[in-house]
Formats: structure tokens, sequence, C-alpha cells
């Protein structure tokens, strides 16, 4: 198994949660995006916020992890950051794009939701390259 620095891979999860918040309030995209995932206020208002949250971080956890040991602890920052913007970019929006052409879902909403993986894999990589 591949060394992983683990206060860097939560962190990194940490720095997920802040951007989604960021991300998705209604100072950056949250009208927007609502609007485009078809979700009224009370929807979005809705759920169990607990789990909701701590399984969101649990699979940023995750999804930092695996990322870690894929870009290993020889990457310069330069090369990790662009590791990162690349899977956010290439691998996650581009699948979430397969996915929405299919459900003929909106433009807008790729773009939010894929915009907000390729800087949340940017970060990965970032915090990442600056810890090894």
């Amino acid at each position: 198994m591949p060394e992983v620095n683990w206060i860097a891979v939560a962190l990194c999860a940490v720095s997920s949660l802040v951007l989604g918040g960021i991300w998705y309030s209604p100072v950056l995209f949250g009208k927007a995006w609502q609007q485009a995932a078809g979700l009224s206020d009370e929807q979005a208002k809705s759920g169990n916020m607990a789990m909701i949250f701590g399984l969101a971080f649990l699979l940023s956890l995750i999804a930092a992890a695996v990322f870690a040991m894929f870009i290993g602890t020889e990457m310069t920052l330069g090369a990790a950051t662009a590791a990162g913007f690349s899977a956010g970019l290439c691998w996650v929006a581009a699948s979430y794009g397969i996915c929405y052409l299919f459900e003929r879902r909106p433009l807008s909403l790729w773009l939010i939701n894929g915009g907000y993986h390729t800087v949340q894999f940017t970060l990965f990589g970032l915090i990442l390259g600056l810890m090894q």
C-alpha cells in the first residue's frame, strides 16, 4: 500500500466541506443549483442534515485517501495540483456529463456540480502536494 499522509487526507476532506459550503451557498451557486436540480427551499432544507454532512465528509475522506494513494508522495506541488485538476475535470466532471446527457439534466447543473468537483480535486492535489 502506498504511503499516505493521513493528516493531509483529513484536511482534504475538511476542505471539501468548506468548499461545498461556499460553492452551494447563495453567495455563489446555491440558488442556481437548486433551480437546475429542481429542488425547492423546503426540499433543500429537509432530511437528516447530520447524516448528510457526516456521509459527505466520509465520502470526501475516501476520495481524498484514494487520490493520495494514486498520486503518491513523490509528485511536485505543481504536478499534484495539475493531477487534481485533471481528475476533477476529466474523470469526475466528465462522468457526471455522461450521466447528465442521458438524464437530460440542464447544462447549468453540470457546470455547477462539475465545477465543484474540479475545484475540490484541485484543492486535494494542492493540499497533498504541500504536505509531502
